[in-house]
């Protein structure tokens, strides 16, 4: 993959459950935004000024409090707001003046970076990805060799299964960065990869997925 000298991306473990914080922005205008806010918001804004950026805004992944309960200091301590898929807005209600719902195919540009979510419901029903520059930020609806559980509220395992197709259609050279740390000793893998090697890609059709699927 070709190297854009603008993009800042930084990946940054947290938090008990091996979460990724994700830093998204421009090197030239030093903007970026932080994906999945929690656990250690204070340490990771110590970081982006460190590295002379700026957060501007914040996006989630999904709703889970594993990947949300830092949004109230984001807010506090950054003056931003975060972007949430609107179908997972409604399990948020006391963020609601901190939100911006989107829908999927939305664009947001930090200075001449682009992302673009994608919708991926199954793990939440607003449950969504961030592409930016060949790289796709899956929060916890595709890791590497796995793929979310369904058997919280809002789960559904065929939405999960169409959700991981329609990220199997993305280019395999994509790279694949997990919203945690589950597979020791990698902490990014590509859709090709995925594709050959983790199991959740193996079925044929969602009759064969929701087989294996039971959580």
């Amino acid at each position: 993959m070709s190297e854009n000298p603008r993009l800042y991306l930084k990946q940054i473990e947290v938090g008990p459950m091996a979460n990724f914080i994700y830093l998204i922005g421009d090197r030239k205008t030093r903007e970026c935004v932080m994906v999945d806010p929690a656990w250690e918001v204070d340490r990771i804004l110590k970081i982006v000024a460190e590295d002379d950026m700026k957060v501007i805004g914040g996006l989630a992944t999904h709703y889970h409090y594993d990947h949300t309960n830092g949004i109230a200091d984001l807010v506090a301590l950054a003056g931003c707001k975060v972007h949430i898929h609107k179908e997972d807005a409604p399990y948020l209600k006391d963020l609601k003046s901190e939100m911006i719902k989107v829908d999927s195919g939305a664009k947001i540009r930090v200075g001449e970076v682009e992302i673009t979510f994608i919708h991926t419901p199954g793990h939440t029903p607003g449950s969504q990805c961030f592409l930016v520059d060949g790289r796709l930020v899956s929060g916890d609806t595709l890791f590497i060799n796995a793929c979310g559980r369904t058997d919280l509220p809002g789960g559904n395992a065929e939405q999960l299964y169409h959700s991981l197709q329609l990220l199997g259609k993305l280019d395999e050279k994509t790279v694949l960065f997990p919203g945690h740390n589950y597979e020791e000793g990698r902490t990014a893998s590509t859709i090709g990869d995925e594709k050959r090697h983790n199991p959740y890609y193996q079925f044929h059709s969602v009759r064969e997925f929701l087989g294996l699927r039971t959580s």
